[in-house]
């Protein structure tokens, strides 16, 4: 049996409820030991702002951050992003640093923690957390993806690292000597506004050869972030911070680039682990992306359901139902039956989404343990179950917008709000349900995908 270098697996994985209280599950494996780090490695390593910083706590953090989120949401869409005083005060938090490696001054938190605190950050303002979800998650990326010489330049001497994803290819790369350079405009770099760093899918040209996809990590000082994102230039997530970002003949060392065959989805490039399970001791690290990618995506949307039940509450016990004005709109049966549908898909939606979170940390620690790969079908399963979060937590804001009354259609209304960001959700290629449900099929079905070379 080949050695592996992952980290020993705990007894429980622990899933955290939107109230941080933990639940414990039993884990289905048991794991093979660390392997020790060597003396190098120990030296090299970057301190954790907070070495003891538990998960508890991270989230706890989260949630007291909601008042003030929710105070400046009219500021931050304005703004296009959310205020440097915020931006301060996540990182103090250390929510840059969750799912970083310890190795690099990362907490390596699991996706159930991550999840659970960015949750309580979109239920203060979707927007922020759509931007500031985007801008933490893809430490996961790189950590997984990106041999040891470049995370190390990545993270650099403090352990500083956000970056943004753009994942539909753009602009161009050609080789020259020692890499490459980079030439064009990305769009929707969502949480740009802050980030040290890009991480850009980019057409590889290579004289003789159709061109290719590579994915390339630049540094923010290779970038110009374009003024087009907040105000009324979107329809929603304004502040989310989804600059374009023009690149001119940057040069990206070729250690700085690799080639992934759709987001890691392919079991045989994971047969032997990757270069973060190798140096991480750590099978999170397996980087088989394209779940949480989703994931990613969601978490905003259900946190915005979360806000819209709240502002739902708020008014129909004070306003008097449209049709009896001596009853408040809270003794309404109508109405009451809108709220309860809403909160009944909220709630299957947050479970779905903490339910798969741990189930893509079954998966890798699986692989720790037996060496079972994880099939084209389980990534597309983990997109799927996502995604039908992503459709109750549209559903739930989609239903109380229309049973708040013309009022809420005014600009500025906070359930306008709401509306508009889940709808940009709703155009995400990411959310076209019937397209990844016919995906599935057809990898259940051992049939060709049609995507990504599959």
């Amino acid at each position: 049996m080949r050695q592996r270098h992952v980290r020993a697996i705990p007894q429980s994985l622990r899933l955290l409820n939107s109230a941080g209280s933990s639940t414990t599950i039993a884990a289905s494996v048991t794991g093979e030991r660390m392997a020790q780090p060597n003396a190098s490695d120990v030296h090299s390593s970057i301190r954790a702002p907070e070495p003891d910083l538990t998960p508890e706590e991270f989230i706890k953090r989260a949630r007291e951050l909601k008042p003030t989120l929710k105070n400046q949401q009219d500021e931050s869409d304005a703004l296009g992003t959310y205020s440097q005083a915020l931006h301060d005060a996540f990182r103090r938090a250390g929510f840059y640093r969750a799912l970083q490696p310890r190795m690099f001054g990362g907490y390596e938190f699991d996706l159930p923690t991550f999840y659970s605190a960015m949750l309580e950050i979109s239920h203060g303002h979707p927007a922020v957390g759509w931007g500031l979800t985007l801008a933490s998650c893809h430490a996961l990326t790189v950590a997984s993806h990106w041999p040891e010489a470049a995370q190390r330049e990545f993270f650099g001497p403090n352990g500083d690292f956000m970056a943004p994803h753009r994942g539909i290819p753009m602009g161009t790369c050609v080789p020259v000597e020692g890499g490459y350079r980079v030439n064009g405009v990305w769009s929707y770099c969502s949480g740009i506004p802050y980030a040290t760093h890009l991480i850009a899918h980019t057409l590889l040209k290579v004289d003789g050869k159709p061109p290719s996809v590579a994915i390339v990590v630049l540094p923010r000082t290779a970038l110009t972030v374009l003024d087009d994102w907040g105000g009324d230039l979107t329809l929603g997530m304004r502040a989310s911070g989804s600059n374009s970002v023009r690149i001119t003949d940057a040069f990206v060392p070729a250690h700085h680039l690799v080639s992934l065959v759709f987001h890691g989805i392919r079991p045989e490039d994971m047969a032997e682990g990757t270069p973060g399970t190798r140096l991480h001791n750590n099978p999170m690290y397996l980087g088989r992306t394209i779940g949480p990618y989703q994931a990613n995506l969601v978490v905003p949307i259900i946190g915005a359901a979360r806000a819209a039940l709240d502002e739902f509450e708020e008014t129909i016990k004070t306003q008097k139902s449209f049709y009896d004005p001596t009853l408040l709109r809270a003794d309404d049966a109508g109405i009451q039956l809108a709220f309860g549908e809403a909160l009944a898909r909220t709630a299957a939606a947050e479970a779905i989404l903490l339910q798969g979170a741990h189930r893509y940390m079954e998966l890798c620690y699986r692989w720790a343990e037996h060496g079972d790969l994880i099939s084209i079908e389980d990534n597309l399963r983990l997109v799927s179950l996502f995604q039908q979060a992503g459709e109750l937590a549209c559903d739930a804001v989609e239903g109380l917008f229309r049973s708040s009354g013309s009022f809420a259609t005014r600009k500025g209304h906070r359930m306008l709000r709401y509306f508009s960001d889940v709808t940009m959700y709703r155009t995400h290629i990411l959310s076209q349900t019937r397209h990844w449900a016919g995906t599935l099929a057809r990898a259940r079905l051992g049939r060709p995908l049609g995507v990504g070379g599959l």
